[in-house]
């Protein structure tokens, strides 16, 4: 919203500094002051409030150190973190750009999913929560939105270069047309543009191709969604976790859409796509404000509100900026707790069809308890694993260069 006022103010009163605003970099900057303050500021009277309706989590005994004392610990302080970046994407971002609304949807969509869990877990006092197949057509439902969206909205398109031509004065102006296309980014490789087109076998028409994207984003989405969950199991991980991710998206989706870095980069240029470091600004801004509160020992949980958004947030983000395939390496931490829950039940299954008992690979599961088991305190557990995102962070900001 203060965009176009203050371009307003810049065009047609000509206010000294309203022209600011247009700069990308100082809004996304406005947005992570304003989200941050917001979160550290608002998040100790929500807490307040949280308690005092009685919102503690329900905490289950799982044998592990110091779990029980976080009995009646508040929940659903997803609400801290999503109104610390609805807030500020609002107030800073084109509003009326295709992929902030996309991404405000994805938000809102997947906050109320997971509010939906936790208000069944809280009131209605059961402890399943919300029966996993409504998350799943939750998940799936903003695959695909957002699926959808991408191939059929006439406003996303990638820039493709043409020939360059050599002007009279010995300058040269490289042609290029704003096309609709299914392309995507494979890291490590020096040709790195994929086409879903090449996922169709040669005998099915080419426009049949969105069903095949729209299924591979339900995928990610999904994926993506539950590894944040999942890993959301010790204070202060998966918002830590988040804030790395959302750091290396946000100068991602800077180079996606600025002409020049792109151009020296050779990353597919997405006209439009830099608003969307404005929105990833605000949430790593929520992140670190909600870790004011969230980190060991944990004054507030953010629950399914907050872990389920983080998730469909980060696949989303990924997605629009053609990134996607970078996901098993930037959301890594996700990703090994997902595995480490499929293999742990998995290998218990067969086992225990094939031996009569079941056998565990790990201690216990999502990964972080395994080391919790092995007596790891809670905080260092949540520090290594934070260091790992952090090297995997590296490895996919260095892709932009290594092929």
């Amino acid at each position: 919203m203060f965009y176009y006022l203050f371009e307003y103010l810049d065009k047609h009163l000509n206010v000294p500094g309203a022209g600011v605003f247009q700069y990308i970099t100082f809004r996304a900057f406005a947005a992570t002051i304003t989200s941050l303050g917001i979160a550290a500021i608002w998040g100790k009277s929500v807490i307040y409030r949280l308690q005092k309706l009685q919102i503690g989590e329900e905490i289950r005994d799982l044998g592990l150190e110091g779990q029980m004392a976080k009995k009646g610990t508040p929940t659903m302080g997803g609400f801290i973190i999503l109104l610390s970046l609805l807030i500020p994407t609002l107030l800073f971002a084109k509003i009326t750009n295709v992929y902030i609304v996309l991404l405000l949807t994805s938000a809102v969509w997947l906050g109320a999913v997971g509010f939906a869990d936790d208000y069944i877990k809280v009131f209605k006092k059961n402890k399943e929560g919300l029966s996993g197949k409504f998350k799943i057509v939750g998940q799936v439902g903003l695959g695909l939105i957002v699926g959808l969206t991408m191939y059929f909205n006439q406003h996303i398109k990638v820039r493709m270069y043409d020939k360059v031509t050599m002007l009279a004065d010995g300058t040269q102006v490289q042609s290029y047309t704003d096309t609709k296309s299914l392309l995507t980014t494979v890291p490590f490789l020096k040709d790195n543009q994929f086409d879903y087109n090449m996922l169709l076998p040669s005998f099915i028409p080419d426009h049949y191709v969105w069903i095949v994207y729209v299924l591979v984003v339900i995928f990610i989405i999904t994926a993506v969604s539950n590894g944040a969950n999942i890993t959301d199991g010790i204070d202060g991980l998966a918002a830590g976790t988040s804030v790395i991710i959302g750091l290396t998206l946000a100068v991602l989706a800077y180079v996606s859409g600025n002409k020049v870095f792109s151009q020296y980069l050779n990353v597919m240029f997405i006209p439009n796509s830099g608003e969307l470091a404005i929105f990833c600004a605000a949430f790593v801004g929520a992140c670190i404000g909600f870790l004011w509160y969230n980190a060991y020992p944990a004054q507030v949980f953010m629950g399914d509100t907050g872990s389920l958004m983080l998730g469909g947030v980060i696949a989303t983000l990924a997605i629009v900026i053609r990134k996607e395939m970078l996901i098993p390496v930037l959301c890594g931490i996700f990703l090994i707790e997902n595995m480490s829950v499929i293999i742990q039940v998995a290998y218990f299954k067969y086992t225990k069809r094939k031996y009569g008992e079941g056998r565990r690979v790990f201690l216990m599961s999502p990964l972080h308890h395994h080391f919790q088991k092995k007596n790891y305190h809670e905080a260092k557990i949540v520090i290594r694993f934070l260091i790992v995102g952090i090297i995997l962070a590296v490895i996919s900001l260095v892709t932009l260069k290594l092929r």
